[in-house]
Order: structure tokens, then sequence, then C-alpha cells
């Protein structure tokens, strides 16, 4: 932003309004009452909050800025906006996950991920629509209304981390925490144009947030930018005594990775499976970024994957029957407080043996070592489509419980999904538009705990080109049109 122009705090990425309250430039209640104000303007168009804490968002503002004033900035995040999906519990708070089955279920607990962000110095704005328990990747919510995308609000923002994506696309907050347990973080991000990141199983703690699949959840950021998501990360990353599964690895600097560029590194590019089926616009578009990053020093390999049909089947067969358990009791008892779509996929476990269950977790670890060895022998990076077609709109993906639900949602996680049974990093990056005006991008998926190696490739991504910088035509400003080259 140059110092001659009025300052739009909005168009700001995270990392730079987190200095420029540190600084001193901007209050954290200006820049609060900013987002609330733009909230008002723009909810109505694009439904991405089900909750806004007007009141607790200003006072939490307001004590930042009296600690900066005193002792100066408590973290990293002093003073920064932010909204999460509404399946991170707070505690005293209503947490709905999307759901009327939880329309008044007050949390019992705070969530170890807001509980990091508070004391990073972050402002919680509210809680953000989702698809109802995050059983979803259209982004679709029959109880409180789907999120609309701000590119084109007919079309759909992706699920199930819906409001995140929408939110942060429309500048209503600078960054969000998702979920990934087929895509839905990857999904949201690709559909509404901003990084998000499916970190590694295990690397950010699921204490105090709602569960699909106790072995694939994934909790995640969503945000502007590659550094942004890279400072979020590195705050919520880390072992979590609450949370078994958390690693005790020791969290890396993310952001540093982001200044070391891509000469030398190999970037695989798959000859199959991500890209069957993909349309022309698509493959295009993925041409184009591989492209900028050849022309950074990075080496082009073309890999041949090992089979990845299966890794989506034998996710279903884990997501779907741990998340019939964990639906059980309310199944039989409030079956008819879920939307017909949800209470159909969230009984799909019923019909899912318990050998093949147990042959995908028996399985696993030996498929993702296979994996790993075969692929990442060849190149340090994997680069493929997040969504191998245009965004749909919301009309066409409104096809209730029966085959075409089914074939829909096989279309939109087709290139996320081996990812979650695997538990492998994969972070999602903007890389231009389709004829439709929607956004397009590419995922990156790495070795387990390799997520440096991730933003490192989309930061030098970013550098070259403005994809991150453009805004939908609904906020108006600045970088608000979509032309075909998103080039530097």
């Amino acid at each position: 932003m140059s110092p001659a122009q009025p300052v739009r705090w909005s168009d700001a990425t995270l990392v730079e309004v987190a200095a420029a309250i540190a600084q001193g430039a901007v209050s954290a209640r200006a820049v609060t009452e900013d987002c609330l104000a733009r909230i008002d303007e723009l909810q109505p168009a694009v439904n991405a909050f089900l909750r806004v804490d007007r009141a607790a968002a200003l006072a939490a503002a307001d004590r930042a800025d009296s600690v900066l004033a005193g002792s100066g900035p408590s973290g990293p995040l002093h003073g920064v906006p932010l909204a999460h999906k509404d399946m991170y519990y707070r505690e005293g708070q209503v947490s709905t996950c999307g759901s009327r089955v939880r329309a008044g279920w007050h949390a019992d607990r705070t969530a170890t991920t807001l509980a990091r962000l508070d004391a990073a110095g972050a402002i919680d704005l509210g809680t953000l629509n989702m698809s109802e328990f995050a059983l979803g990747p259209t982004g679709h919510n029959a109880h409180y209304g789907p999120a609309r995308n701000p590119w084109h609000t007919d079309h759909i923002t992706g699920g199930s981390s819906s409001g995140s994506g929408a939110s942060v696309a429309a500048r209503l907050a600078y960054g969000s925490l998702g979920s990934d347990t087929g895509g839905s973080v990857r999904l949201p991000a690709c559909m509404n144009g901003v990084v998000g990141m499916k970190p590694t199983y295990g690397l950010v703690s699921r204490y105090g947030t709602m569960g699909i699949s106790f072995s694939v959840d994934t909790p995640g950021p969503l945000a502007r930018t590659a550094r942004d998501c890279a400072r979020l990360l590195g705050v919520i990353a880390g072992h979590d005594p609450r949370d078994v599964h958390t690693s005790r690895r020791r969290v890396p600097d993310y952001e540093a990775s982001c200044e070391r560029g891509v000469e030398g590194l190999r970037i695989g590019v798959p000859c199959d499976y991500f890209y069957d089926g993909a349309s022309e616009e698509i493959r295009t578009l993925m041409e184009a970024s591989l492209a900028a990053l050849e022309a950074q020093g990075a080496k082009l390999v073309e890999v041949t994957l090992p089979d990845a049909a299966p890794l989506t089947e034998m996710g279903r067969a884990v997501i779907y029957a741990e998340a019939t358990a964990l639906h059980g009791e309310w199944l039989r008892t409030r079956g008819d407080a879920y939307s017909e779509q949800v209470r159909v996929r969230a009984s799909t476990g019923v019909a899912i043996p318990s050998a093949a269950y147990l042959e995908a977790l028996h399985l696993r670890p030996v498929v993702v070592r296979e994996f790993v060895n075969e692929l990442y022998a060849h190149c340090d990076v994997l680069h493929a489509p997040t969504l191998a077609i245009p965004v749909p709109t919301i009309e066409e993906t409104d096809v209730g419980s029966g085959e075409s639900m089914w074939r829909i949602i096989a279309d939109l996680v087709r290139c996320t999904g081996p990812v979650n049974y695997l538990g492998l990093p994969a972070l999602a990056v903007p890389a231009g538009f389709t004829a439709n005006g929607l956004p397009a991008g590419f995922q990156l998926i790495g070795r387990p705990f390799d997520e440096a190696r991730l933003l490192q490739v989309a930061a030098a991504y970013e550098a070259v080109t403005d994809w991150v910088s453009r805004a939908p035509g609904l906020c108006a400003g600045p970088g608000a049109q979509a032309p075909s080259d998103g080039n530097r």
C-alpha cells in the first residue's frame, strides 16, 4: 500500500495489519470496527457468519490497545481480527456445528487452537457458517442457508469450511480456522481465491473441536497469503497433552521458509489421476503456474503416482465408519433434526463392513510409507489441481440426497480426498480465474511435517503473480477486477 494513498485496512494482509498495529500506525479498535462495518455491509450477500460477537470483539480490541500502550504486543497476532468455523468451542458460548441438533448447546471447554490464538493476541469476531456437521464439500446448509461465494454469489463457496473461505475472501476477517477431513480447508480456499493449509495429521490439536473422523480430522488455517497462513500455523501447531495424537516435533519457523525461493527444488507434476477429467481451463492455469515456478529455478519433474484411486475409497471407509459411530445416538434420537442429505451421509457407515474399516486402518501406515518413498524419491513437492473443474453454482449442486449427491461429492473431492487418508500436508494456492469469473488454484502436497516446504513454494509463486491481491467485485476498491493474466 502506497503511503500517498488513503489506507484501506481491508486491503492489508494479516501480517501487514499485525505490523501496523504493533507499530502504532492503526489501533486494534479501528481495524476491528472496520471489519465489523464490512460484515454489516456484506453479510447479507455472502452469509459467511452464524454469529457476530460485536461487543466482545470491541472489548478485546480495547484491551489489546491498552496492553500495547503499556507492555507492547502480546504476540504475533496482537489486535488482529479473525473468525472461525462454528465447530471450534469456546467455553460458555453456543457452538452449533452448523446443525439444528446443537442449536442451543453451550461449550464446556475452549479449543486449544482458540486458546493459542487468544494468547497470541488475536481478536475473535464470531463464528462462521459451515456445512452441517462438516459433512458437505459444497457449502450448502439447509438450516442456516448456504454461504455464498463473494466472487459470484450464485456459486458455491466449497465446504465444509464455507464461511471461512467466504469471510477471508470478502475481507471480513484477516484469517480463519477451518478443518480438513476430505478437502474442507482446501476446497473453500480454492473456490474463494485464498490460501488454505491442511497440515499433517497430528500437527495441530483437535481438543475442543467437533469431530467427524478421529483418525483423519485436521484443523487448518485459511488466509490471504502464504505468509499469513505461516503465521497462523506457527501459533496453533505443536503438541497438546489433551490431544494424544499430536506430534511432539519442534514447530519450525514457517514464516522464515517464505523467504527461501525455489531455486533447484523439484516440483512433481503428476501424469495421471489428478488430471483425469480436468477441464481445459484448469489444465491451462496449472501449466501457467508451473511455468511461473520453473522461471524461478524450480525443476519440473513428471511423476507417475502410486495408484491414488483406492486411497479415496479407503479414506471413505474410515471417515464414514467413524462419523456414523460419532453420530449414532443423535441419529437414533434426533434424526429428524438433521437435514436429509447430512442424515444420509452420517448414516453411511452402517453399510461399511467392520472388516473394510479395520483393513483400511491397518493398511494405512504401509500405504503412506510406500506412497511417500515412491513419490518423493523423484520430487520435493507434488503440484496438482485442487479442483479439476470450474466452480459450480449453488443451484447445480443442490441435488438432495440421491445418486447425484454422491456424484457431485466425488467430482469435488477427487483431488483432495487421497491426501486425507494419507495424512499428508497440502496447501491450496490461488492460480487465476476460469471463464465464469471464479477462482481456481493448485495444491502443493508434501512429505509428512513438511509444511514449511509447501509455504516456501507458495510464497515464491505469490512473489511473481498477483492473484492473492485480487478482491471480489463486491469488495469495492483497488484490485477488485479479475483480468486474465496474474503475472507481475
